[in-house]
């Protein structure tokens, strides 16, 4: 997988973009990145600026994936307490 542009890259791509002189498919192949991939830049850029109908901003996706990290780690946390829990349970009932 290649390294991601820098911000500044994408912001400039998405400008010249909705400036409208040339069309989107030779402005992506002038920087060297793909007509969908600068589509789907300027649709996020839409979504940031306007919050765009379905489309989640880009603070937004920070937080759900911050969100759905934390709720892996508390998943696999209560579980190992119910692991735990069983064991020490199994240990009090069973005779020596």
């Amino acid at each position: 997988m290649p390294a991601p542009h820098p911000p500044e890259f994408r912001q400039r791509a998405v400008e010249l973009a909705r400036q409208g002189g040339k069309p989107i498919s030779l402005i992506a192949k002038s920087l060297g990145i793909s007509e969908s991939c600068l589509r789907n830049w300027m649709a996020q850029a839409d979504a940031d600026d306007n919050g765009g109908p379905g489309r989640l901003t880009t603070a937004e996706r920070k937080e759900l994936a911050r969100l759905r990290r934390k709720t892996r780690q508390l998943e696999m946390e209560n579980e190992i307490l119910k692991r735990a829990a069983a064991y020490f349970a199994r240990e009090n009932v069973l005779p020596k």
